[in-house]
């Protein structure tokens, strides 16, 4: 299996995870319990999505597009909720 996707954090992954889930492309989530491990530290970095090589370069284009799309949501959401506000 490769490595697909580096999460910021567990949920992400498994987001991502269920993503391509239902594009039918098999994963796993690692790093579950790597979280505990860095106590007070700030974690990040621990929360991997895998596929099998087979399916790692649709699941690139995939994730590409789940960026993609994260970015135009995150800043047109929040241009015109500011601007209903006002």
């Amino acid at each position: 299996m490769k490595i697909v996707f580096k999460a910021g954090n567990i949920i992400e992954a498994h987001i991502v995870a269920g993503m391509l889930n239902a594009c039918d492309i098999q994963t796993y989530v690692g790093g579950h319990f790597l979280q505990g491990a860095v106590g007070d530290l700030c974690p990040s970095g621990f929360a991997n999505v895998f596929v099998a090589p087979e399916d790692f370069d649709l699941a690139c284009t995939l994730i590409a597009e789940y960026d993609a799309s994260a970015q135009i949501l995150t800043n047109s959401d929040f241009v015109s909720t500011q601007t209903k506000l006002a």
